[in-house]
């Protein structure tokens, strides 16, 4: 199972919210791209960039960011935050996102949705699940959609979304551990693979997410923890290590 470090940029620096709330972020580092040569200077080997300004505007504000973070350290990187039109999915794969992740578009705008798992391959079109009080959130979390989580699930599987990351909003920044429950049961019903984020806060958590043995569960996004030093990305990805009986290559 892979560990992805969190780098949440939003006024230019990396930051974290609490319960995707924008009123009620940390400050972490000035500097995107020097949170990212901390993280992989600690042993990641992929990262989670979202572009928070992106999914408040509805499009991109962050690429340079991103065109910097691979282009010095060369990690995959799958990135998200106002993907919200196929030429801005292009100039996130084109300034060298491993992986693009639809959010708020991927429910507001199928078509979009369908033209890019076209042209560029459910291998490299995440969507993000960011689920609030049972419902799945969207535009920057400000709003929620109508339909149940689950039947979000099964449109985005019927649409050929094969690769999904699941975040409970509720959670998120809380460090009170994920709903082990909640994980296995959406690990569960999705047809493909899926990346959980929200309220990780010790190594316990990740453990217990190991111990799921769900292998649709291939990857744990963590932010707030690592920033605040509950562990080190070294003992995160060996707790993530042990899946299903089989060693990750994380």
């Amino acid at each position: 199972m892979r560990l992805y470090p969190a780098i949440d940029i939003l006024g230019g620096s990396a930051v974290r919210l609490v319960k995707g709330d924008f009123d009620a972020k940390t400050l972490y580092d000035e500097d995107p791209v020097s949170a990212a040569r901390g993280w992989v200077a600690a042993g990641a080997r992929e990262l989670h960039v979202v572009d928070l300004d992106g999914a408040k505007r509805g499009e991109p504000v962050n690429i340079e960011h991103l065109r910097a973070i691979v282009g010095e350290l060369g990690v995959p990187v799958q990135y998200g935050g106002g993907l919200r039109s196929s030429q801005a999915v292009d100039d996130a794969l084109s300034a060298g996102a491993a992986r693009v992740i639809l959010g708020t578009a991927a429910f507001t705008d199928p078509e979009l949705l369908l033209r890019a798992l076209d042209a560029h391959g459910p291998d490299r079109v995440l969507v993000s699940v960011d689920v609030r009080g049972g419902r799945v959130a969207t535009a920057g979390w400000t709003e929620t959609t109508e339909p149940s989580t689950d039947a979000v699930l099964e449109r985005l599987h019927e649409s050929g979304v094969e690769q999904l990351v699941y975040t409970n909003v509720d959670r998120d920044g809380m460090l009170e551990g994920p709903d082990l429950e909640e994980v296995a049961r959406v690990a569960d019903a999705v047809r493909g693979s899926v990346v959980y984020s929200g309220g990780i806060g010790q190594l316990a958590d990740l453990e217990g997410l190991a111990g799921l043995r769900r292998g649709s569960l291939t990857g744990v996004i963590v932010g707030k923890a690592l920033y605040e030093g509950r562990f080190t990305v070294a003992a995160a990805r060996a707790a993530l290590a042990t899946v299903g009986g089989c060693t990750s290559s994380a």
